[in-house]
């Protein structure tokens, strides 16, 4: 995700704080969140649509999606439930 570093309206596409890194819409919106260890992703993040409502949440575990992930619609409900395993989806889960 890392690539330019503002929009062409100014706005930073992500900002980092210690290990926490926050990317952005150009809009200013969150964008996604979480922590981030010399670049690559870990522990719990969050992902937001741009118009603002939570649209997934999940674990990272040295870059790779491990443990479980929830995907929500726009009302708020979970839309999906999946587990994952050093980045693999395991199987029988929805």
């Amino acid at each position: 995700m890392r690539g330019k570093t503002h929009y062409a309206n100014g706005q930073p596409v992500f900002v980092q704080t210690g290990e926490r890194l926050t990317y952005f819409f150009k809009t200013g919106l969150k964008k996604a969140e979480g922590i981030s260890i010399d670049g690559v992703m870990q522990g719990e993040w969050r992902f937001w649509r741009e118009t603002g409502e939570l649209w997934q949440v999940g674990h990272f575990r040295d870059g790779l999606k491990h443990g479980e992930w929830l995907r929500f619609a726009r009302d708020g409900s979970v839309e999906k439930r999946e587990t994952f395993a050093d980045g693999k989806a395991k199987r029988g889960r929805s």
